[in-house]
């Protein structure tokens, strides 16, 4: 089990590229390394270190890789997404993308041919760091994909299972061996449009990475203190579970938070122990990543209100409550296999029904009220007895079973 932090600088924010300050970086390094945290996800700014589709700036690699070596010095070890991207409501596209250069990011030979060659440069610089865990492709790159995007670069889904494998294997290319992975956010488990599909999520890269956000609908349908909202990252997690191959495939919790004012600052430390007490429940669990590391300096402008106070430490590197808790965390029991799975349908048109108010999800938790422990699996997989033995599962059950028929008719 892995504890970390995505690491948001507390000087210039992500901008830190621009005037990148070793020092500052080191005394950021330390406040998250006196929480006993054991790694750090960082984000370089993908239009900083590629401006233009053949220039990849030396310069700004090597800042990658001092930061990468601080870390090590610290006992903390770093996964680097690589094609940022979109963060805290901006995007980061380079201009070679965009406008008079518009090209789609997940079709267009040229674009290809650019992301995988920065991805194996980045890969490259530090595949000899033995604190480098490996790469991301991106941070929730599915939304530039379809909506609510303003100005969606659409694909098929078969067009982006060639994109993942083709980026996989260029970071595979630049540092062989190493963990390397892709991240979306919800839209992937619950919207039907989104060519980003869970089956993609679960079974390209070496583990599934799950962004538990209750800002979807969760925490304003069920309330703040609601076992949906306490345990949407773990029902995410055990969502993720009935499309991989691998029936003990690990997931990453890589981004959580406690987003006010669905969650007040006040609450925010109950919030944290609720979700990591309910996730550490789930088996095969790679690690958890909080999200942030320090909050973002009320001096820069235009971030939604709840950007600002995200970090376990504040702007001037004080822990907080919430704090506290990721820091206590590691003192665990390893779960043992849950044997009650749910069935979710494995069309990937049909996944709003794994939403927050769809019968998966209600059935979901109606099952965690009665004090069973669900996991799911897909339809296509209720009769393959190999693969429930395998993921322990003696119990299949439908949402139809689970929830109540509404009055004067039948559930559809």
């Amino acid at each position: 089990m892995r504890f970390g932090v995505n690491y948001t600088p507390s000087e210039g924010w992500f901008h830190h590229w621009l005037d990148f300050d070793l020092d500052s970086v080191r005394a950021d390094l330390d406040s998250v390394a006196a929480l006993g945290l054991d790694h750090i996800r960082v984000f370089p700014l993908w239009p900083y270190f590629q401006p233009n589709r053949t220039l990849i700036r030396p310069r700004a690699v090597e800042q990658l890789v001092h930061l990468v070596d601080a870390a090590a010095e610290r006992g903390l070890d770093v996964n680097v997404d690589g094609l940022q991207g979109h963060l805290s409501s901006f995007d980061f596209l380079p201009a070679w993308t965009r406008t008079w250069h518009r090209r789609n990011l997940f079709t267009d030979p040229d674009v290809l041919d650019g992301q995988a060659a920065y991805l194996r440069t980045l890969a490259a610089a530090l595949a000899d760091r033995p604190n480098f865990i490996g790469m991301t492709l991106g941070n929730e790159v599915n939304q530039f994909s379809a909506g609510p995007h303003p100005d969606p670069d659409r694909a098929t889904s078969d067009e982006i299972d060639a994109w993942l494998a083709r980026m996989l294997a260029a970071c595979e290319d630049g540092a062989p061996g190493r963990l390397h992975l892709h991240a979306e956010y919800d839209a992937t488990w619950y919207q039907d449009d989104m060519p980003f599909t869970p089956a993609q999520a679960a079974r390209h890269g070496a583990v599934t990475a799950v962004h538990s956000w209750v800002f979807d609908g969760t925490a304003q349908r069920h309330g703040r203190t609601s076992p949906q909202t306490e345990q949407h990252a773990a029902y995410l997690v055990e969502l993720s579970k009935a499309w991989a191959e691998d029936p003990h495939r690990p997931v990453w919790l890589q981004e959580v938070g406690a987003p006010a004012p669905l969650i007040p600052a006040e609450h925010a430390a109950a919030f944290a122990e609720a979700t990591i007490t309910a996730v550490l429940d789930c088996p095969d669990l790679w690690g958890v990543t909080w999200w942030c590391s320090h909050d973002v300096s009320r001096g820069l402008a235009d971030f939604p209100e709840l950007e600002y106070g995200l970090g376990l430490l504040t702007n001037d590197r004080k822990p907080k409550d919430i704090a506290r808790v990721l820091a206590e965390a590691a003192s665990t029991t390893p779960p043992t296999a849950r044997s009650t799975a749910l069935v979710v349908p494995s069309d990937p048109a049909r996944r709003a029904g794994c939403a927050p108010g769809g019968p998966v999800f209600d059935a979901y938790f109606r099952l965690a009220a009665d004090g069973a422990r669900p996991t799911t699996v897909l339809d296509t997989r209720t009769d393959d007895q190999d693969h429930l033995a395998a993921r322990g599962i003696t119990e299949v059950v439908t949402p139809e079973q689970v929830l109540p028929t509404p009055p004067g008719g039948t559930r559809s």
